[in-house]
């Protein structure tokens, strides 16, 4: 990776400061400008096949990561307003997952934790 996720974080910060912007990036906005971005990579996938899916043209690739760019931006933006450090908070919630998914009763299934419990 050439950029880190703090320099990732410094360089939209710089954005936004910069924009004047800072005044708009409430948690709830943020939130909300995300799940409109994460609609529109939804959409890009709306009407292919599980194989479509998989196999992206490159303009179709541009398209997609542009759409994740914008989610993971708002994502990063969200986590700095909320000072929530979120590799820690992934580690965490990994542990938790590998709590409530043990994998001798996950192993190969897609059934929620709550069908084997």
């Amino acid at each position: 990776m050439t950029d880190s996720l703090d320099n990732l974080r410094d360089k939209i910060d710089q954005f936004v400061t910069e924009r004047d912007w800072a005044q708009f990036h409430t948690p709830k906005n943020l939130a909300m400008a995300m799940i409109v971005e994460a609609a529109e990579l939804v959409e890009q996938f709306q009407w292919d096949t599980p194989q479509e899916s998989q196999q992206l043209t490159p303009e179709k690739r541009e398209a997609v990561s542009h759409e994740l760019a914008d989610t993971f931006v708002y994502l990063l933006r969200i986590a700095e307003v909320l000072k929530i450090d979120l590799i820690e908070a992934a580690n965490a919630k990994i542990e938790l997952n590998a709590k409530k998914y043990p994998v001798e009763k996950s192993r190969g299934s897609n059934a929620r934790y709550t069908e084997y419990l």
